[in-house]
């Protein structure tokens, strides 16, 4: 069911008060506004810019004296049986008061006076004794249908104002449409305005503009953030069986493999050494499979008011569904949940967090293939490992001496250096015990070095400033001991 038809379903359900948190009020009226006349119910809206107006007639003028929170509610409760009465960021103004006592008493009058209060919020601020009456409605996310009538809309209203040449292909208009999933009807219309307005065209190269531009609109939320992966898996060293796991299901998401009875993976659950590659495997993945990355920081959920933060974490999870198929990487998961493993002091709070994560990863079938890192065993909650949320858990180690040679042929070869030019089995041999992470910086060390002594890098340098920097398993030694050993037998060895 579309928007309207779940809205409609609500009110002939005898739903008498329906809250709708979204910052696109004016798609969320216009809802409001079909269901009202299709059902033939009046409507009318209250905002404290304008008081209470009919809602069905554009422009019409607003009732005298009702533009205060309990003038307006007042006037409302008043209105005729089977009426749609919708409020405007009223939930600001129910902190305490008279207004507060008036909604109460009018949703205690419901079953009197059927009438219908609809309150659109932009955020979730409305007071618990009002939350315990009330029917939540969520707005979805535009479908690829209705993003494509939002690209000729837009088109058709910038082409009256100033001549647009439009030469984009069927393929080119596929890509963009797909490409603006998961954005809002008013991010979409704005891309749109903006990938035309520098050169009054609308062409395939403005492909990567809307991208760079949905990136920036993403980042802007906060929930979410789009990573750029440049990475390729040959620039990783080692992890030959996570490689070839990925490389069997890296196109699974297509209709070929549907149609051959294959289901989409969930994902893959990373524990292992920190420093040894996690997170650099994330980048690689979406690279190798050709799908964009999107990076949820569980630290930007958590919010002040109460209920906020299961809120954030719905929308996250939500929008990244309507970007489907797409690879969700969820960074060192452990730190964000730690807390559900245990009693805590925050209420119960991440444990419902974590309740709904674990649902939505069992549940979930869209196409998003989810990619967990995590560095410390003890704090994961036990019900994560369980089978079924993730297709495979993999325990990336330290590295060989064959990965190390790999791993400083890498980044040598990235700086510009021969590999052939250095002892690679010496540089293996004092690196034992090293992550990749560490013999990275080693590498960058030892240029840094050889850029201020004006001559060029070699492997002395290179030894040195192994030496001169102990790795975490020798600083942490029983920490990181610790934790290899729980990985025995307990997960998929990633080399």
């Amino acid at each position: 069911m579309n928007d309207c038809e779940r809205f409609e379903q609500l009110i002939e359900g005898g739903d008498c008060c329906i809250s709708i948190m979204t910052t696109e009020e004016r798609y969320a009226l216009e809802i409001v506004r079909k269901v009202a006349e299709k059902l033939k119910r009046d409507m009318w809206v209250w905002s404290v810019a304008d008081g209470v107006r009919d809602g069905l007639i554009d422009g019409s003028p607003a009732i005298a004296n009702t533009d205060s929170p309990a003038a307006g509610l007042a006037n409302l409760a008043r209105a005729k049986p089977g009426s749609l009465c919708v409020t405007l960021d009223l939930a600001e103004h129910l902190r305490g008061g008279k207004a507060l006592r008036i909604l109460r008493d009018m949703i205690d009058g419901f079953d009197s006076t059927p009438i219908t209060l609809v309150m659109i919020d932009s955020a979730d601020k409305l007071p618990d004794t009002v939350k315990a009456y009330t029917r939540s409605f969520e707005i979805s996310y535009p479908d690829e249908k209705e993003l494509l009538q939002i690209i000729r809309s837009t088109l058709q209203h910038l082409h009256r104002k100033k001549p647009i040449e439009v030469g984009i292909t069927q393929k080119g208009l596929d890509t963009i449409v797909r490409n603006l999933r998961g954005l809002t009807r008013r991010q979409a219309a704005r891309i749109i305005r903006d990938a035309v307005a520098a050169d009054q065209r609308f062409r395939d190269d403005d492909i990567n503009v809307i991208i760079a531009n949905k990136r920036r609109m993403i980042q802007q939320g906060g929930l979410l953030e789009y990573i750029q992966t440049p990475l390729d898996l040959s620039e990783i060293g080692g992890m030959n069986r996570l490689k070839t796991w990925l490389h069997q299901r890296q196109d699974v998401f297509s209709a070929e493999a549907q149609a051959f009875g294959l289901v989409a993976p969930k994902g893959v659950l990373m524990l292992g050494v920190q420093g040894a590659g996690k997170s650099l495997c994330a980048k690689a993945i979406a690279t190798a499979w050709h799908q964009p990355l999107l990076r949820l920081d569980p630290g930007t959920l958590y919010a002040s008011f109460i209920g906020e933060s299961e809120r954030n974490l719905r929308d996250a999870l939500r929008q990244t569904e309507m970007m489907a198929p797409v690879i969700l990487w969820v960074d060192e998961i452990e730190k964000a949940f730690a807390s559900a493993a245990s009693r805590s002091a925050d209420g119960g709070l991440s444990q419902r967090m974590f309740g709904t994560l674990l649902t939505w990863l069992q549940e979930h079938e869209a196409p998003v293939f989810t990619v967990a890192t995590a560095n410390d065993i003890e704090a994961l909650p036990p019900e994560l490992l369980r089978k079924g949320r993730f297709d495979e858990i993999f325990f990336v180690d330290l590295p060989t001496p064959p990965v190390r040679r790999q791993i400083f042929a890498i980044h040598l070869r990235k700086r510009g250096r021969d590999p052939e030019k250095f002892d690679l089995a010496a540089l293996s041999e004092v690196s034992q015990g090293y992550s990749g992470s560490e013999i990275e910086q080693a590498v960058t060390s030892a240029l840094h070095t050889a850029y201020a002594d004006k001559t060029e890098l070699d492997t002395e340098r290179l030894i040195a400033a192994l030496r001169a920097s102990p790795p975490l398993s020798v600083t942490m030694a029983e920490k990181v001991c610790a934790l290899r050993e729980w990985g025995k037998g307990r997960c998929v060895p990633a080399d």
